[in-house]
């Protein structure tokens, strides 16, 4: 046992939560590896993690994401 290295197990799981392992390649990798834009990201990280966290609020939170990025769209600000 060493308090140093449950110090960094448990911020590992900050980064890398249990919710996410169960995909073969996690949220942050595939967002990092493809250079995905914050919005997107965020649209990603909510619809992968519903199920096991925060249930349907966090499929409104990807839906708002959606919303703000249709909008910013639409209005051509890029």
């Amino acid at each position: 046992y060493n308090r140093h290295s449950e110090e960094l197990v448990k911020e590992k799981n900050k980064i890398e939560p249990n919710y996410y392992m169960k995909y073969k390649i996690i949220p942050l990798d595939f967002i990092l590896a493809n250079n995905i834009p914050f919005v997107e990201a965020n649209v990603i990280k909510y619809v992968c993690r519903w199920r096991d966290k925060n249930g349907i609020e966090d499929l409104k939170k990807a839906i708002s994401y959606l919303e703000k990025l249709i909008k910013h769209e639409e209005n051509g600000t890029k």
